[in-house]
This record gives C-alpha cells, sequence and structure tokens, in this order.
C-alpha cells in the first residue's frame, strides 16, 4: 500500500515492504509526524550526527535525508523498505546511513531519535549501546503511540540516558524527552540472554539457547515452540530443511540435533533473531551443516530445493494484527518445496491455519492439537 505523508521537509510516498495487496496497513503512523513536526516546531538543529533507531518503515529518515541521517534497525523488511521509499523520495544513495542492530554503533550521536519498539528489551539493548556516544548536548527524542508507552519505557530511558518527560498526546501519540547524563551510572547490558531448556522437549531437552534482545518469548521458551518440538517429523534421510521464521532457532537446531546429516537453513527477518539461531546451534556444538540467513522469508531460495519447511508465522506486524505474513511465508515454502516435500505449521486454533493452507496445497493435515494450537501438514503435489 502506497501512501503519502506529508512534513516539514516536504511530502513524501511511503510504502511497506514487499509491497503486498493483501496488506492495507500504512508506512507511517502520527507517532511518526508529531515527532517531525516537533523536530520543526522547535528548531532542533540537525546539522550533527543524527540517529535514527526503530525506523519502522523509514518515513523519518526518508523525510530528514537532506540531514544525511543513520537508521539502525532490526527488520530486514524495515531496511528494504527504507532503500525504496528513498529511491522514489530520489535521495541519492549512501545519504542516509543504513545500519544494523547487529552492526557496530555510531561513535557520536548528536540528535537520537528513538521509534519505540513493542520490545522493551530491543529499547534497551539498543539504548545501552548507544548511550556511550551520547553527550550532554545531545538532544534525545522518542516516540510512538500512547498504548506502546508505558511507565517502564519511561523508566528505562531514564536509567540509561537521564532525566526522562513525555509530551501531551496529539492524535494518540505521544512524544519522550531524555536529558542526557553523560556521567551516570548504567547498568551492564544483559543481552544477549543465555538459559537452559526444559527437559522433555526432544533433542534440545536441557540444551542451551542465547537470545538477542528483541527476539519473540527471550527469556523462556513459548509455550507454542514447545508444543511444536514435540511434535517435529522424522527428518532422518532428508536433505535440506528450512526453520523458517526461525527465531532463537530451537527447533532448526532440535533438527540438527536429532539428524547430523540434516542440512539446516535457518531464515528471519529479523537481525537479531538469526544472530541469536546462530548463537544457539553454535552453542549446542551440532556437528552438521547450516545456513544462517536474514531475509524476506524464503524469497532467494531456489524453487524446489527444499524438503521440508518449519514454521511457526507471526500473525502480528507490531502493534497490528495481520494475516500478511503467513500468507508470504506459505506461498514462498511451496514454491521452494520439492514435489513430495512437506510444510509444518505451529499456530493458534483460532487462526483457521487450516483454511490457508488447504487453498494454497489443495489440503491439510492435523498433526497434533491441545486446547489452544495445531500443528499442522501440508504437502507439496
Amino acid at each position: 500500500m502506497n501512501d503519502r505523508m506529508t512534513t516539514p521537509w516536504g511530502e513524501f510516498e511511503l510504502s511497506r515492504f514487499p509491497e503486498d495487496p493483501r496488506d492495507r496497513l500504512r508506512a507511517w503512523d502520527a507517532s511518526d509526524a508529531y515527532l517531525l513536526r516537533h523536530l520543526s516546531e522547535e528548531r532542533i538543529p540537525l546539522s550533527g550526527a543524527v540517529v535514527v533507531v526503530g525506523d519502522r518503515w523509514g518515513a523519518l529518515v526518508t523525510a530528514l535525508a537532506e540531514h544525511r541521517p543513520v537508521q539502525v534497525t532490526d527488520s530486514f523488511l524495515g531496511r528494504e523498505a527504507t532503500r525504496a521509499n528513498l529511491a522514489r523520495a530520489g535521495v541519492e544513495p549512501g545519504a542516509v546511513g543504513l545500519l544494523t542492530t547487529q552492526d557496530p554503533p555510531p561513535e557520536r550521536v548528536d540528535v537520537l531519535l528513538v521509534r519505540v519498539p513493542k520490545s522493551l528489551a530491543l529499547l534497551e539493548d539498543q539504548l545501552l549501546r548507544l548511550a556511550p556516544a551520547v553527550h550532554a548536548g545531545t538532544v534525545v527524542v522518542g516516540t510512538g503511540m500512547v498504548k506502546e508507552i508505558h511507565t517502564s519505557t519511561l523508566q528505562l530511558f531514564e536509567r540509561i540516558i537521564g532525566p526522562t518527560r513525555t509530551s501531551l498526546a496529539r492524535q494518540k501519540a505521544r512524544l519522550i524527552f531524555s536529558t542526557p547524563e553523560p556521567s551516570r551510572e548504567r547498568p551492564a547490558n544483559p543481552w544477549p540472554y543465555t538459559y537452559d531448556l526444559p527437559e522433555g522437549i526432544g533433542p534440545v531437552s536441557g540444551h542451551p539457547v542465547v537470545n538477542h534482545a528483541g527476539v519473540f518469548c527471550a527469556d523462556r521458551l513459548d509455550i507454542g515452540t514447545r508444543f511444536f518440538l514435540g511434535h517435529l517429523p522424522e527428518t532422518r534421510g532428508v536433505r535440506r530443511v528450512v526453520d523458517l521464521g526461525c527465531g532463537n532457532g530451537v527447533v532448526g537446531t532440535a533438527v540438527a540435533l536429532a539428524d547430523p546429516e540434516a542440512e539446516v537453513l535457518f531464515v528471519d527477518e529479523s537481525y537479531q533473531a538469526v544472530a541469536s539461531a546462530e548463537a544457539t546451534y553454535k552453542a549446542n556444538g551440532v556437528p552438521g551443516h547450516a545456513e544462517f540467513r536474514v531475509g524476506d522469508g524464503l524469497a532467494g531460495v531456489a524453487a524446489g530445493s527444499v524438503d521440508v519447511v518449519l514454521n511457526n508465522p507471526p500473525f502480528h506486524s507490531h502493534q497490528a494484527t495481520s494475516d500478511a505474513t503467513a500468507w508470504r511465508m506459505f506461498t514462498g515454502a511451496k514454491r521452494a518445496l520439492r514435489p513430495g516435500g512437506e510444510l509444518w505449521v505451529v499456530g493458534n486454533r483460532h487462526l483457521g491455519y487450516h483454511v490457508t493452507l488447504r487453498r494454497l496445497f489443495g489440503a491439510s493435515e492435523l498433526v497434533a492439537s491441545d486446547s489452544k494450537f495445531v500443528v499442522l501438514k501440508a504437502v507439496k503435489q
């Protein structure tokens, strides 16, 4: 969906990535517009090093491109949307720095703009990583929708940056203002976080798992994955298995531990997730064959080159509920699978994935279920 955002720096046509007619969600919201108006109305100097963290689809750095900002993002899709939106706005390549959350942070920050993420842990990690580059004169402004900013959000800014206050709400959006105190003692960064998995979940029972900040359910095994681990397919003799939307890589690591001969491809659009999956795999000393890829699902994977795809698809895009991601994952899996290859999916019962799989594959089989989750299998004909 393409739409236009009017800002003090001009009007910009923006889109999410990939552009999908099923995805009716906008590429910017009131919190982006509120922040940009504030920068203009308060005449915030933007001549120094401007760093934008968590810019979801590139709306902020596209509007501020003339000031040559640096974007820091955890999202491959957000980064590709940013590239497309910058190109659409006629911004020359290289005018905006594009960093991921796994890259070394900038050494100096004069203006720090933070789009508050859904994950408080990711916000903590990014503020702690950037704090050494912040100085007493740095302008720090956060932004988010009212429902995204909690007392814990403000406490985090205060604990890491300095005294913090909020603005009045406008169009259900709010700004956060922090005054840097570079000399204050900050806590050690607790991320990545490692813990041992519980017993009774198959090959990964009792094994370590490594989680970078922002990965879903980073401090414990989520119940959907736990259910999936109890019903994974037998993969011995199978050549190539994909852990699609791998998160911390527990599912793919379980496959590798059960069958060291399997080739496992870990894929996620989150840089933090893929780093977690690689760290989990290495922490378990698996003597197998693995590849770790940040990308848009199975785009770029050769058609017919995969035997089994294992998938626990997300059904949220930031705060919005959407089935667009699951649909792309399922269609990508069908293309990548060889004839006879299998897609295994775990999901909440109410999501109705069996209907979607029947549309794509012609049929789906219920492998297991409980009061909350189902595991489904679809075979490519």
